[in-house]
């Protein structure tokens, strides 16, 4: 599960997903190191992709039709780049709803914490944990106990 903490020094709260992040880029190193010739040919054509999207992204007279166009092409190529990765599949966490609502008191109690240590502070996060946490507290009941 999703276990979020506060930052060292207590102004935010952190998704830690590096972990997972590490696995992906070990799972790539092997990947590109068993087929170097069509993974570094995956790469090359992502890379070029990504590149197309931010110009087009950053372009003052790019149409909509043609960003959107640069991101599908980006999401396809990096699509096929995570289908050589066992682990990707699970990155997406899904969570059934006991696990949901843990998550969301959780994400409470962090942003209970921010706003005690910083009552001055601007209330963006610690209030926007606090929605994020009862939006998931209002679409998920708890499973059914036996």
């Amino acid at each position: 599960m999703i276990t979020p903490q506060l930052t060292v020094d207590g102004t935010a709260v952190q998704l830690p997903i590096r972990g997972r992040a590490v696995a992906l880029v070990d799972e790539l190193a092997l990947a590109y190191t068993e087929n170097p010739e069509d993974i570094g040919r995956l790469l090359a054509v992502h890379a070029a992709y990504v590149l197309r999207l931010d110009f087009a992204e950053c372009s003052e007279t790019a149409p909509d039709h043609v960003i959107a166009m640069r991101a599908a092409e980006a999401d396809g190529s990096r699509e096929a780049l995570l289908d050589e990765l066992p682990s990707a599949e699970r990155l997406d966490e899904v969570l059934d709803p006991d696990s949901a609502i843990t998550l969301a008191a959780r994400l409470t109690k962090l942003a209970g914490a921010v706003r005690r240590r910083y009552p001055a502070a601007p209330p963006t996060l610690a209030g926007r944990l606090t929605q994020i946490a009862a939006t998931i507290r209002t679409n998920t009941t708890r499973s059914a106990r036996p």
